[in-house]
């Protein structure tokens, strides 16, 4: 893959707790060239605006994918506003950028909040730490007017790392969560919560449309229906807490291959696979014919055309994820399948990261504790 998966958390001050949710190293292996992320995210700039859906009450802000393995978009914090690129992660519920009190490596490569040139700016001093996939970053609580588009949250509880390791590469200043406050490491408002708390959307809803190319966006508020074809087909939460439902199975050429006796499945947009028990995904990877090499599972790219889909049924409905969807192609032109193996010991979950979510427009309903899911258009 190339980043694989699972921003997504783990502790406050010395108490670590470890739920992978985000694997930075693979990208930098895929994208190996050096200078190569660098020299693409200069040659495509961009700028990011935020568009009021006519028909609509949802409020569209456009992201950026960025090789297929993360979607980024911009928002603004402090007074005057300071702009950062930030990844909206479903799988966490903090929001943190990089800061000049900052001296690792890797904050001087990414935009670094100004703290003394915010007028609205109000600092803590709780500390935190979160540890993802294959990175980390420890920081202290503070506050400020954050800002996605015309949107506005005013005295936004957010994180300022201290040191942040394995993010060298990473063509983001911050991660800004959009779970439920149930797994929030700080103890602070989610910016949803807050926005919603504040009246800034008319509804307790927020959907994605995560393109192969141009036009992925998350919208606030309500959803357009010019993102999805036919009906949204909704689930109900296991519990609410994060966004994770109850799938009955996954299956290939009318076989149960994992989740026979049913599982959860939690929807991760900050998760660029399909993450799955070791046992499982092993198993997948021998059925689809797929060779271990190094960190990833290979297979003949001819085999896009012949292999089967992979079914994932949820609340009675299958969703298709086809060959050409799970079988991925890295920058020497060799592909790769999109499985990786959970490394957490647990009941049996799968993480549907966006190899899954491009296929299917994904609504969050914090209203009424479900998923709305349909065939994104």
């Amino acid at each position: 893959m190339k980043w694989f998966v699972l921003l997504g958390l783990v502790a406050l001050s010395e108490c670590i707790v470890k739920i992978p949710l985000m694997r930075v190293k693979t990208m930098r292996k895929t994208l190996s060239e050096k200078n190569m992320l660098n020299n693409l995210l200069k040659e495509h700039t961009y700028r990011l605006y935020q568009i009021s859906s006519p028909g609509s009450n949802a409020t569209t802000h456009p992201l950026r994918n960025i090789k297929d393995m993360l979607y980024v978009g911009n928002i603004t914090i402090g007074t005057p506003p300071q702009e950062f690129q930030v990844v909206f992660d479903t799988g966490s519920s903090e929001l943190w950028v990089s800061s000049f009190f900052c001296s690792s490596p890797a904050c001087s490569k990414h935009v670094r909040f100004r703290h003394l040139e915010s007028s609205t700016f109000r600092p803590t001093k709780k500390t935190f730490r979160i540890t993802y996939g294959s990175g980390s970053m420890k920081g202290f609580l503070a506050y400020d007017t954050v800002r996605i588009g015309d949107l506005v949250s005013t005295d936004q509880p957010f994180g300022l790392s201290l040191a942040e390791h394995g993010f060298e590469d990473a063509p983001f200043d911050g991660i800004l969560g959009l779970s439920y406050p149930d797994i929030s490491l700080t103890g602070g408002i989610p910016i949803f919560d807050n926005l919603k708390n504040q009246g800034a959307v008319s509804e307790p809803v927020f959907a994605f449309y995560l393109g192969k190319t141009k036009g992925s966006v998350v919208m606030f508020g309500g959803v357009d229906h010019r993102y999805y074809k036919g009906e949204l087909n909704w689930v109900p939460l296991t519990q609410a807490g994060d966004w994770r439902v109850h799938m009955d199975r996954i299956s290939m050429k009318r076989k149960v291959i994992a989740c026979s006796g049913g599982c959860e499945a939690l929807l991760d947009t900050g998760t660029s696979l399909i993450i799955g028990p070791r046992r499982l995904v092993k198993n997948i990877q021998k059925l689809i014919g797929a060779t271990p090499q190094a960190s990833e599972h290979y297979v003949s790219c001819f085999a896009v055309n012949i292999l089967p889909s992979i079914i994932f049924t949820i609340n009675g409905i299958n969703y298709p994820v086809p060959a050409r969807a799970y079988i991925l192609k890295d920058s020497r032109g060799h592909c790769y399948t999109a499985f990786k193996e959970n490394t957490v010991r647990s009941t049996e979950t799968w993480i549907l990261g966006d190899v899954f979510l491009r296929l299917y427009f994904s609504v969050y309903d914090q209203g009424n504790d479900r998923i709305g899911l349909a065939k994104a258009s």
